[in-house]
């Protein structure tokens, strides 16, 4: 395995556990988890890709200057303020469906939906 290539073994391995916790977990708290997973996962390729080697500040230095773009890490400031917010809001909702339930496990909350 090339260590360049070594981010994005990273990111293809982070995004798989994050959708399969997402996939398989039947606890509210741990899909948050695993969505919160897959999305610093998506968080690192973009850096990853916003990176050119030898490239340098895109300040002005003269002719035949490799720069590296600025605008995938100046997304994912974005990006990351974005999921903040939304992980709190998840989070918030889980703690109004414990408070209503009894319960974060999705089956017990299905089943007790089922039977009224």
């Amino acid at each position: 395995m090339s260590v360049g290539l070594l981010n994005y073994w990273v990111v293809i391995f982070l995004m798989m556990v994050g959708l399969y916790i997402v996939m398989a977990s039947r606890n509210l708290i741990k899909k948050m988890v695993g969505l919160t997973l897959f999305q610093t996962s998506v968080f690192i390729l973009y850096i990853t890709m916003g990176k050119i080697s030898g490239g340098t500040a895109p300040i002005l230095a003269g002719p035949g200057t490799t720069y590296s773009n600025p605008l995938p890490h100046v997304l994912i400031l974005t990006a990351i303020v974005v999921g903040v917010a939304t992980t709190a809001l998840g989070m918030a909702l889980i703690i109004r469906i414990k408070d209503a339930y009894g319960t974060i496990e999705e089956d017990e909350i299905q089943s007790m939906d089922a039977n009224g």
